[in-house]
């Protein structure tokens, strides 16, 4: 069989967390399956720079510009037997312009490892939601495939009428996280959470809880990826904040003994994909959750770790863990288990492959 030439458009580049999760982490091993794919990403690593950096309305007004480079780029595509989009083409957008720029792709499959229709048919603008309410249903309807992280998306694509829908949860290169270490009876357990200043505030929702915890049991807070000024809105404890590198992020996960994921339980939460509580099960660490989305689906209630949809669920299970170094060493186990077993690229490249193979010859 020939190689397969894919050509791909992801939001960023690998500083975004979607875009090196969703496809770029894939590109190597697929290679190894007679898939080659162009990378073309939208968003550079300046936009996301600007963005976490305190300067949004410095990377909105560069966004232009990178809507211009996309737009050559698509008019100067080569030969390519298939079209790999993360979510749409030119976020905010309507849908005629990438209908126009798609009828002349040969074919195309689309990814979702969240909400995005949410953004706009639940906008506060009402223009936004008359423009661009039905946009992602669209999109999701032409294209040869709908890959989705999780039910919630694959159910929104099955009505958007989506002629093909596959799951694929995100995952984790189980090669690059190791488990973790056990600490020392005597020594502070680590509650930690990753994550980035978009999404610190779920974990602040239950700050009473964290820093009850913490007081009462002598237990220490990680905070990885969050705003180092976060720290101050603790009172009682200082929590450790650390910055995010792909680099150091899985030894970092590694310096912890349990791994938080609080949510919203509201429509765009339900279509996140839990790659944080995928992160800490590959190092063997027992999970807290709370039940949203995908986190439902990973997390096996009293095996893995434990589902928390309140504040005293979640004070619960968090002493119940610190008290018990026995059984977080059980489900840390079980865990990596699971990992290795659903929620790892050995688990999904043959699916992902097999997926792009079947699209591009058709």
């Amino acid at each position: 069989m020939k190689r397969l030439k894919v050509l791909l458009f992801s939001k960023y580049s690998r500083r975004g967390p979607s875009s090196r999760l969703r496809s770029l982490q894939y590109l190597a091993p697929l290679r190894d399956h007679g898939i080659d794919v162009q990378v073309h990403a939208l968003f550079p690593d300046a936009y996301l720079e600007a963005l976490y950096g305190g300067h949004p309305g410095a990377a909105r007004y560069r966004a232009w510009g990178y809507f211009s480079r996309r737009l050559m780029q698509l008019l100067r595509r080569g030969e390519h037997d298939l079209t790999w989009i993360e979510g749409e083409l030119f976020p905010y957008l309507p849908y005629w312009i990438e209908a126009a720029l798609a009828r002349s792709l040969r074919s195309y499959v689309v990814d979702y490892d969240d909400a995005l229709f949410h953004k706009y048919d639940q906008s506060a603008n009402p223009l936004v939601r008359r423009m661009l309410g039905r946009k992602i249903d669209r999109i999701m309807h032409g294209a040869a495939c709908v890959i989705a992280g999780n039910r919630y998306l694959a159910a929104r694509a099955r009505q958007a009428g989506a002629a093909r829908i596959e799951i694929i949860p995100t995952v984790v290169d189980e090669q690059r996280y190791a488990a973790t270490t056990r600490r020392a009876n005597d020594e502070p357990p680590v509650i930690g959470w990753v994550g980035s200043p978009a999404t610190e505030h779920y974990m602040l929702d239950i700050r009473q809880v964290l820093e009850q915890v913490c007081v009462e049991h002598h237990a220490r807070l990680l905070l990885v990826g969050a705003r180092t000024e976060t720290a101050h809105q603790f009172g009682s404890i200082t929590p450790e904040v650390v910055a995010w590198s792909e680099a150091s992020e899985a030894a970092v996960i590694a310096r912890m003994d349990i791994g938080i994921m609080p949510l919203l339980d509201s429509p765009w939460e339900r279509g996140k994909c839990g790659y944080k509580i995928i992160q800490y099960m590959a190092c063997g660490l027992p999970v807290v959750a709370s039940p949203v989305g995908a986190n439902v689906d990973i997390v096996h209630h009293g095996e893995n770790g434990f589902l928390a949809a309140d504040d005293a669920a979640w004070r619960d299970a968090l002493e119940h863990l610190i008290a018990n170094p026995s059984l977080r060493a059980d489900m840390g186990r079980a865990g990596r288990a699971q990992v290795e077993a659903e929620y790892s690229l050995k688990a999904q490249v043959p699916r992902l492959a097999a997926i792009l193979q079947r699209a591009g010859h058709v």
